[in-house]
């Protein structure tokens, strides 16, 4: 039930003032940041409601990362002229905050034009980070073969190699994520071949569980070719095909979050975290189906016991459901669920 612009825009004020409560007797705001992704619902909100700018246009969501206390964002720049780089570029300075960009890696040799010129337009608003992914799905839903899967591996060694002679002409760290797509030494070993000097990961501390990983130790794994993160907090549960997968607010998941900051600082830091909340209905990961498999071939069963263990061990009471709630109240929730986790950040892990 998509809200009119006069109820969205009243909303969004609530929820701001109360957010924004949240820091006004504290001198220290959070030192994380905040991915644009966290805000999925309020982006579509905010399109429903035809506003203009929407809430997706960097400076609108820079405004609004500065009034919850937020140390930056990480969002996509795209093309813009000049003017608008150099206000978002000073907006940013004058609240001390930072910006990271993200970018979608170059299709091919012709696609090389289009991303320089995205990566010149994040340069000039400071942003000297760009996080980007190989793969927009999700492996196990995406590929129907092993076949299938070493093509991407190959086709995404390519795109990747395409991206060092522009990354370093502009001095731009690009930080691929794990992002669904690669088990965390596949995605080690694929950087490590290609040997980009301006070329790391955006660790992601939850989204490897759903192939079969132990998130601390996939944190261990990728940190020494960290550059910047997705840092969340992850809630499991059994369902008969496998197990189901939410991010929910920091510090009310099963992830030891403190022990992957300290081990992503002992290899980088001035590593920056930024939060991805996402607000949405459980994931599933049917690892008991034919399906989820294909690409799997030669993985020792025992991650299997180890991941359904685990998720028995740490199963949540209730998931999150909202797809069915009204949209004004949606975008509520996921708010609160970015102020809670910030809040959280800033006090119980130093961020």
């Amino acid at each position: 039930m998509p809200l009119n612009r006069r109820e969205m825009l009243a909303a969004s004020a609530g929820m701001i003032a109360g957010a924004s409560s949240l820091f006004a007797n504290d001198a220290k705001a959070s030192r994380m940041g905040v991915v644009i992704h966290s805000y999925g619902i309020r982006q579509a909100a905010s399109r429903s409601a035809k506003e203009d700018p929407p809430f997706g246009d960097p400076l609108v969501f820079l405004a609004h990362a500065k009034k919850l206390g937020a140390a930056g964002i990480q969002t996509g720049i795209g093309l813009r002229d000049k003017e608008y780089l150099a206000k978002l570029r000073k907006s940013a300075v004058e609240a001390g905050m930072f910006i990271e960009g993200i970018i979608r890696l170059p299709d091919d040799k012709q696609d090389l034009e289009r991303f320089e010129k995205e990566v010149t337009s994040a340069k000039e608003t400071g942003a000297n980070i760009l996080r980007s992914a190989c793969l927009s799905g999700r492996r196990y839903e995406t590929f129907e073969t092993a076949r299938a899967f070493e093509e991407f591996a190959k086709k995404s060694y390519e795109r990747i190699g395409l991206t060092e002679p522009v990354l370093a002409k502009h001095n731009v760290g690009l930080a691929i994520e794990n992002h669904k797509d690669w088990r965390a030494d596949q995605l080690v070993d694929l950087l490590k071949r290609l040997a980009c000097k301006h070329v790391g990961v955006c660790v992601d501390t939850g989204n490897n569980i759903s192939l079969l990983e132990e998130p601390s130790a996939v944190v261990e794994t990728l940190a020494p070719l960290a550059l910047t993160t997705h840092f969340k907090d992850m809630a499991v549960a059994e369902y008969e095909e496998g197990f189901l997968l939410s991010e929910v607010p920091l510090g009310t998941g099963f992830l030891d979050l403190k022990k992957m900051i300290d081990v992503l600082r002992k290899h980088r830091p001035e590593i920056r975290f930024n939060l991805e909340m996402i607000t949405r209905d459980p994931l599933k990961v049917p690892c008991l189906g034919m399906k989820y498999w294909a690409t799997f071939e030669t993985l020792p069963a025992r991650h299997l016991a180890q991941t359904l263990a685990s998720v028995r061990k740490h199963a949540a009471k209730g998931l999150p459901l909202v797809g069915l709630l009204p949209r004004g109240k949606q975008v509520e929730i996921e708010e609160e669920n970015i102020v809670k986790s910030l809040q959280y950040a800033r006090e119980r892990l130093g961020l």
